[in-house]
């Protein structure tokens, strides 16, 4: 009996201490993007990235740890309270991980981010930003979305701890989580989507008057025409050749096969 009613407590008190685990809305906030950063509950082993907007919700109760990274971001260490497992929710200020230069150029005014003031500056020396031990792109200006897809599969996946000066090997934590979640993948499809419809662009600005110099196709349809151009698995391989001739066939080809399909369709 005496067993029985020890079994009884013991699943009461375990049913107690899960039922104090509750979703929670969370909210970051910056000056800057918010989007992709990632949450961790150190003491519940959960984890979650937040959305373009900051917000994010993740399993935690009572003096749960969360631990919150980014690479714009310092990493911050929040604590649970009582009050905000009864609110439900709570915000998280972010505070940025600004590189400070540490000599001044007479006759500019520096800002302390080594990017914006390289960029501010007349002189335009070549600059590796890996030899300064600091994450960066050299070459052509990347986009919003290159951006993001670059500070998240940044970097090896493996390293080691210390360098040239040895080391055990150490785990890229922040490009390994955006790999699980699918965040590396779903970037790397919009930046994809994003090339494409540059490409898409710049073929409608430079060959739209000289493919339908003779033809009376109405603006809706050359639309049509060019998007379905754009679904074709060499669009962007051939865009991104820049070869005229090359480029003049496809697009004749595909005119022609777009106006055998609208044949095919009107009959129907």
């Amino acid at each position: 009996m005496i067993k029985i009613f020890t079994l009884f407590i013991l699943f009461i008190l375990g049913f107690n201490l899960q039922a104090q685990i509750k979703d929670l809305r969370g909210q970051l906030i910056a000056n800057d993007e918010v989007e992709g950063l990632h949450i961790q509950n150190k003491t519940a082993a959960k984890y979650t990235i937040s959305n373009d907007d900051g917000s994010f919700i993740i399993p935690a109760k009572v003096s749960d740890t969360l631990v919150i990274t980014g690479v714009k971001y310092e990493t911050q260490e929040f604590i649970i309270t009582a009050s905000i497992v009864d609110l439900g929710q709570f915000n998280v200020q972010l505070i940025e991980n600004v590189s400070e230069l540490n000599e001044v150029v007479v006759g500019k005014i520096l800002t302390g981010s080594l990017e914006s003031d390289l960029e501010n500056s007349d002189v335009k020396p070549e600059i590796n930003f890996y030899d300064l031990g600091i994450p960066g792109f050299t070459g052509k200006p990347l986009t919003q979305n290159e951006r993001k897809l670059f500070d998240a599969d940044g970097g090896d996946m493996v390293g080691l701890v210390g360098g040239i000066y040895g080391g055990g090997p150490s785990v890229n934590l922040f490009k390994l989580l955006n790999t699980i979640s699918g965040r590396t993948k779903k970037l790397k499809a919009i930046v994809e989507l994003d090339n494409r419809d540059a490409c898409l662009q710049r073929l409608k600005d430079n060959y739209e008057s000289f493919l339908f110099e003779k033809d009376t196709l109405a603006e809706n349809l050359r639309i049509e025409y060019f998007l379905f151009c754009q679904e074709d698995e060499e669009f962007l391989t051939l865009c991104n050749q820049n070869n005229e001739i090359k480029l003049l066939e496809f697009l004749q080809a595909k005119l022609s096969a777009y106006q055998e399909n609208r044949k095919i369709v009107t009959k129907d």
